[in-house]
């Protein structure tokens, strides 16, 4: 625990001085939030509809801040300590992977939960943006989603051996994930074959079971709930076992 606790405050104090993780972590999100808001206003998602597009669209919109600190503040992060050998001297003291990794998890997921807080209270003040269905149910998806973002995260974190790999890795699985997945775009006006394709991208399941918590839609989510489950529990484990010190 007090290694855990140490190494927590220095990576804390490096986090604030860098403004990559609060623009694309938080700012981001927000600003698409409200650019939705302004654009549909509480129009109904589609004819017929008995909730508005705004409540369909912001459970995926807040999944942009988790995306973000999984797939660049978690691999980068660790790449770059790889890079500067860094990762050497946490070998030698010793501190165990799953302590860095933990570490790097707990501080990114605090920047995704104020990125989420924050999306919800400014729909909630300018839009009045309500969530329907049960919100335990709907917090309880929140974070089995991010612990599977954060699972590939850190296999991605794991695997790369230098920042110049990891930029790329990240960046093959964030672009696609952001935009094909529902996140940004909306996942009903995607043409049918990049609709198909998108299925396979875990994060379109978390996005559906966000959907179908804060919708009340409870019918049909047992498929996104396995894979996020499965995914979670595959990538962690062989992110630990495979994690690489240089």
């Amino acid at each position: 625990m007090r290694k855990f606790l140490t190494l927590a405050k220095i990576e804390g104090k490096l986090a604030l001085r860098g403004i990559d993780g609060v623009f694309f972590g938080i700012f981001m999100p927000v600003g698409i939030a409200i650019l939705i808001g302004m654009i549909s206003g509480n129009q109904p998602a589609y004819a017929g509809a008995t909730h508005s597009y705004i409540q369909e669209n912001i459970p995926a919109i807040i999944t942009v801040g988790i995306c973000a600190t999984a797939f660049m503040g978690i691999p980068l992060g660790i790449a770059d300590y790889r890079d500067k050998k860094i990762l050497k001297h946490y070998f030698v003291n010793p501190v165990s992977p799953a302590i860095i990794l933990l570490v790097q998890v707990v501080l990114n997921m605090i920047t995704a939960i104020v990125s989420s807080l924050s999306v919800l209270i400014v729909m909630k003040i300018f839009f009045a943006y309500e969530m329907d269905g049960n919100v335990i149910e709907f917090i309880f998806a929140y974070f089995l989603v991010m612990a599977s973002m954060y699972g590939f995260g850190m296999l991605i974190a794991s695997l790369c051996r230098s920042i110049k790999q990891a930029n790329l890795v990240c960046t093959l699985v964030y672009f696609p994930m952001l935009f094909l997945s529902g996140a940004t775009i909306p996942f009903s006006i995607l043409p049918k074959p990049l609709q198909y394709f998108s299925n396979i991208l875990p994060l379109t399941q978390g996005i559906k079971l966000l959907k179908g918590y804060a919708l009340g839609i409870e019918i049909n989510l047992q498929v996104p709930l396995l894979v996020m489950i499965i995914s979670t529990v595959i990538t962690v484990i062989l992110s630990i076992k495979l994690f690489k010190w240089e």
